[in-house]
């Protein structure tokens, strides 16, 4: 397969404001795209899109081509999980949703401290294999966001899993907090394909600072930003897809125009990645990959990755501009969700955070931010 995968987390809306009003006329032509292109692989899970990407996934693909045309992967959560027998009630209602007879890849959703011990004591590993051989999936794994220690337990503890899922960016990359180099190390260890989730960091890295825009311009003109994500994650040796949140037709013609002919990253282009690096680090207020885990249950529904996207944009703004968009879009998303100022500091957003950020804190820099 081509390294490319179209992840079906961030897909066109017709609601800016609702991620489940999905602008399924886009979607099938962007499927048509990629699938014209001669890349496969497409990524789902239960709760994306407000709920609705499976169906999305049925809709724009599985209803429109014949089923050897694409490999579908999609995702098992804890969160959802209350006893055994929801394991086999979501699989089936999976099923329903894709329109599928079987998933070419599944995979136990954030596995983290937390929902590993719910994996365990609910015995979702063995009943994963169970799937495999009954043939409804072809490959089990797991998608990951914890330290790399937790991620050696695991896959000791579980050898039988096929691949394992892992954020994976340059900016990340030698982060202590995501610890992308030293989980990508881990599977190396222990011989598993890595797929990459995140490589661009939820759009941080489509977007970079000026003097980093430069700096790639100055070497490829043509080349996106973004490219030079995808490609550092795609360059790795062990790394056998990599998912791209694709929101619009620019973003998937743009993916594969670089992808569909694909070449590591050479000596001199890593040298200039890691000059971003330095460039972006020293401009990034609040690292947010815009998963919005931390959203569901906020007792205050503060749209907290939005907020958070804002606040990062303004603080890259040039200093002596003025006047800037962002405090109005502030003001105009606070009548429909609440402010950051309404934060009571009851940490669940934190608890659900797979970057472990101190979300509570970021909310009052934000709030003394727009507030003015």
């Amino acid at each position: 397969m081509k390294k490319l995968g179209f992840g079906l987390m961030r897909l066109p809306s017709t609601d800016a404001n609702d991620p489940s009003k999905i602008d399924m006329e886009q979607v099938k032509q962007m499927v048509d795209a990629f699938l014209e292109a001669g890349f496969t692989y497409f990524d789902t899970a239960w709760m994306y899109c407000g709920f609705q990407s499976e169906n999305a996934a049925r809709e724009a693909l599985v209803e429109r081509y014949p089923r050897e045309r694409f490999t579908l992967a999609t995702k098992l959560h804890a969160g959802f999980l209350k006893g055994k027998e929801d394991r086999d009630r979501i699989f089936n209602e999976q099923l329903r949703k894709t329109g599928v007879d079987y998933f070419d890849y599944y995979l136990l959703h954030d596995v983290g401290v937390d929902h590993y011990e719910i994996y365990n004591r609910l015995d979702c590993f063995d009943w994963l294999m169970e799937k495999k051989r009954q043939g409804l999936v072809k490959k089990i794994g797991f998608s990951f966001h914890d330290h790399a220690q937790l991620l050696d337990q695991v896959l000791s503890e579980h050898p039988e899993m096929d691949f394992v899922q892992l954020q994976i960016n340059y900016l990340d990359w030698d982060s202590e907090g995501v610890q992308s180099r030293k989980c990508y190390e881990v599977a190396v260890k222990h011989h598993k394909p890595v797929v990459v989730m995140e490589p661009v960091k939820g759009g941080t890295l489509a977007q970079v600072p000026e003097a980093a825009e430069k700096l790639f311009k100055n070497y490829a003109p043509n080349r996106s930003a973004a490219s030079w994500a995808v490609r550092f994650a795609a360059s790795l040796d062990q790394v056998a897809m990599v998912l791209s949140g694709m929101s619009n037709m620019q973003q998937l013609l743009d993916n594969t125009s670089y992808m569909a002919d694909f070449k590591p990253l050479d000596r001199e282009e890593l040298a200039l990645v890691r000059k971003a690096v330095d460039i972006i680090n020293a401009n990034i207020a609040v690292p947010c990959t815009g998963c919005a885990y931390c959203v569901d249950g906020c007792p205050k529904h503060i749209a907290i990755p939005k907020y958070f996207s804002l606040y990062n944009a303004d603080m890259q703004e040039a200093k002596d501009k003025g006047w800037t968009p962002q405090g109005e879009y502030y003001d105009r998303l606070t009548h429909l969700f609440g402010k950051a100022s309404d934060c009571v500091g009851c940490g669940q957003c934190e608890r659900a955070c797979p970057q472990h950020l101190p979300i509570i804190e970021h909310l009052k820099a934000v709030a003394g931010h727009f507030g003015k």
